[in-house]
């Protein structure tokens, strides 16, 4: 009799085909469309142990400074998780890529000094469970990293766009991603003290897509909970 075979357990999130075009156009967005340089913002400054929520195909890593000691990179998608192991060879820092969802962190708590959320927090399923879990894994002091997508501020036209793009065709094309939430926000609601930030739009310059406004700033997990 021959043993049965193992199903392997599915991923969490399975977007091959979105995977395929973000590794494309990610990189093309690095080195024409300045968004190098906003990972560079993003991270700059960080030290000690840092974990990354959806790491993607692992643009950031190159752009961690050497005070970081390690960095724990999660992402749930497959086909990107395989293109993050490769940019964590060539990274200057460690870098683990695993697998995990951000509503459910697979690490202890208060174990990490920072964390960064990238083009992210527009993705998840649960966005107050996933800040819920980045809280406890940071430790007390700790700050977010996070440069994400938002609703657009003072811009009527741009946040109705945004409104029917996520209600219509915009998430299933773009793997999940919805541009119309507040990620300001959701980070102060999960309990974070707002530092500085800053909102801006890419492309700077042109024609605006819903996905054009963002937001890059840090936050930080209070030493005490009130």
């Amino acid at each position: 009799m021959q043993p049965r075979s193992r199903k392997l357990p599915r991923d969490a999130v399975h977007h091959p085909v979105f995977a395929r075009f973000y590794a494309r156009v990610s990189v093309t967005a690095d080195r024409k469309g300045g968004i190098a340089a906003y990972r560079e913002e993003l991270l700059s400054g960080l030290s000690g142990r840092v974990i990354e929520i959806g790491a993607g195909n692992g643009l950031n890593f190159a752009h961690y400074p050497g005070a970081v000691s390690e960095v724990v990179a999660l992402e749930p998608e497959r086909s990107l998780r395989q293109l993050a192991a490769r940019s964590a060879l060539r990274a200057e820092v460690p870098v683990d890529v695993v697998p995990g969802a951000a509503e459910a962190l697979p690490v202890k708590s208060e174990a990490f000094d920072g964390a960064v959320a990238s083009l992210v927090l527009c993705t998840v399923r649960d966005v107050p469970r996933a800040l819920a879990e980045i809280k406890r894994v940071l430790r007390p002091g700790g700050e977010l990293r996070f440069f994400e997508h938002g609703t657009a501020p003072g811009g009527r036209a741009l946040a109705t766009a945004q409104r029917v793009a996520d209600r219509t065709l915009w998430p299933l094309l773009f793997g999940g991603c919805h541009t119309a939430r507040d990620p300001l926000a959701a980070i102060a609601a999960a309990g974070f003290e707002m530092g500085a930030y800053r909102r801006l739009r890419i492309p700077e310059t042109g024609l605006q897509v819903p996905s054009s406004p963002c937001v890059l700033g840090v936050a930080r997990k209070p030493f005490t909970e009130d």
